[in-house]
């Protein structure tokens, strides 16, 4: 194999050789914008509704029971390791950790640790459980079984039909 210099101007002739032909308004126009490549849908779940148990009390007086979590990613678990507050008391992680992944409260989109320590302790402990089941599992189901006729079923823990959570 030879090896051939290649200088400016036999480059810009080896260029025009090797370009398609293109008719003169076509090489004016600018190239269209790629249209997005499409979705593909995983399957992959990544927010879960949720009712709570009593509901959360804002300063107006409006209760918010409605809401949604999203999966946890590593880095939501590692941040609550160096909050001061957590370092000086461990049982807030878990305020700071809901904080994290509570999307929407209701009409509340802003969550903060000041909001999941205002919750009565039945809604901490429904989201921490709530939290578990999303992250570990990966859904909302529980296995129950009925007190008068000890028949087994699943139910929903995230509600929003009547009877559930």
């Amino acid at each position: 194999m030879r090896r051939r210099t290649v200088t400016a101007g036999s480059l810009e002739e080896i260029l025009q050789v090797t370009a398609p032909a293109q008719a003169p308004e076509q090489a004016a126009a600018p190239p269209a914008a790629a249209a997005p490549a499409p979705r593909e849908d995983h399957g992959l779940r990544t927010e879960f509704e949720f009712e709570l148990p009593r509901g959360y009390v804002d300063e107006a007086g409006t209760v918010h029971r409605h809401g949604a979590m999203r999966l946890a990613t590593a880095r939501d678990e590692l941040r609550p390791q160096i909050d001061l507050r957590v370092k000086e008391n461990p049982a807030y992680l878990s305020v700071v950790l809901l904080s994290q992944v509570i999307t929407r409260l209701g009409t509340i989109t802003d969550v903060h640790a000041g909001v999941v320590e205002r919750m009565y302790a039945t809604d901490v402990a429904f989201l921490q459980d709530f939290y578990r089941r999303v992250n570990s599992e990966g859904h909302t189901r529980a296995a129950v079984t009925c007190p008068h006729c000890d028949g087994g079923f699943e139910v929903d823990l995230s509600g929003g039909r009547l009877g559930e959570s």
